[in-house]
């Protein structure tokens, strides 16, 4: 697990003042509205992306992994910021590290929701994901577990798979221990850990009650038109795609197998409802649309939700600017709503 790293405070000051100016003056700083098919990058948004080129923030696929990953847990911290939270427990779950979020007022029994976080199968931790989860679970009112699975090159596919499914039965058969009502328990992820969460939820579809899925990637065998239209730009770049990819994926595995692309999997009508979140600036948009239609087509529940303004990453961005911290915070009143 990666220790948390030092943020420059008066980097950090700045860059929330500017995120928080009113949306005119954001727009003088941020220039021209970016428009693209059909749709206009939020201000906040424009400026996170322009202050970030200011701050000479890497794209962390540039750089040797050990560093990409400290980059990446760099930019998450900054724009997480400080979110309360009734309590956390740290935790070992089926041999990896875990954090229980407990929301203020909890029940003693309440609704659990097993967390997998994103960063491409080779970036992201628990630490990294703190803020967001606990948004998220203050918000929605429902115990979120976050676990840190084994990443790759370290540990290529299935081991991520594999991980998210032992977490997930560990979760249901500790339920007791975990505050967690055994008929609601769901799983849910962000990019890599919605890829992993939809998994779980095929895997489980009898223990799983919802699946949240966040912009996740579902297809890697489809060159998608907004992984081209989206390819640069807007934070998550081919660049980082293939990086991931390359790592995740030993030679010679087929990209069509269900535990690596969803998108091919059988679907039984059973499967537990979907929130399919996706964000109209992503590479990933399709893919995850796509997924949402498949899900619907085999008789699942299924809401959809294309948040048109906002990048990939919006999800992380809690603690600074409105856009992507309102778009947070109606994921977790879906939550609320479904679990």
């Amino acid at each position: 697990m990666s220790r948390k790293p030092a943020v420059n405070p008066v980097q950090k000051l700045g860059f929330v003042a500017a995120m928080n100016l009113p949306p005119s003056l954001q727009r003088r700083l941020a220039g021209r509205p970016v428009v693209l098919d059909g749709q206009t990058l939020a201000v906040d948004t424009q400026l996170m992306l322009r202050l970030s080129e200011l701050m000479g923030e890497p794209d962390p696929s540039t750089l040797p992994i050990p560093k990409g990953r400290a980059a990446l847990l760099h930019q998450t911290l900054l724009v997480g910021g400080t979110q309360r939270i009734g309590s956390v427990r740290t935790l070992d779950v089926a041999g990896m590290p875990a954090r229980l979020y407990i929301p203020t007022g909890a029940p003693a029994v309440g609704p659990l929701l097993v967390y997998l976080h994103g960063g491409g199968f080779i970036y992201g931790d628990i630490v990294g994901y703190d803020a967001a989860c606990r948004h998220l679970a203050e918000r929605s009112g429902a115990r979120v577990l976050s676990v840190e699975y084994r990443l790759a090159p370290e540990a290529p596919f299935p081991a991520a798979y594999d991980d998210a499914v032992a977490a997930f039965d560990w979760a249901v058969g500790h339920a007791a221990e975990l505050g967690a009502d055994p008929a609601r328990i769901g799983v849910g992820g962000d990019s890599a850990g919605g890829n992993l969460a939809a998994g779980v939820a095929l895997h489980a579809r009898e223990r799983c009650a919802f699946q949240l899925l966040i912009y996740p990637v579902t297809d890697m065998d489809t060159e998608t038109e907004s992984r081209r239209m989206f390819a640069e730009g807007f934070y998550l770049t081919s660049g980082f795609i293939r990086l991931a990819e390359q790592n995740y994926v030993p030679a010679g595995t087929d990209h069509r197998d269900p535990r690596l692309s969803p998108a091919y999997a059988e679907i039984p009508e059973d499967v537990a409802p979907a929130y399919v979140a996706t964000a109209g600036f992503d590479p990933l948009r399709d893919e995850g649309e796509a997924y949402a239609r498949r899900l619907e087509d085999a008789g699942v529940k299924v809401e959809k939700r294309r948040f048109s303004d906002q990048i990939h990453g919006f999800f992380n961005v809690v603690g600074a600017g409105r856009t992507a911290k309102a778009a947070a915070s109606e994921i977790a009143a879906v939550l609320k709503a479904n679990l």
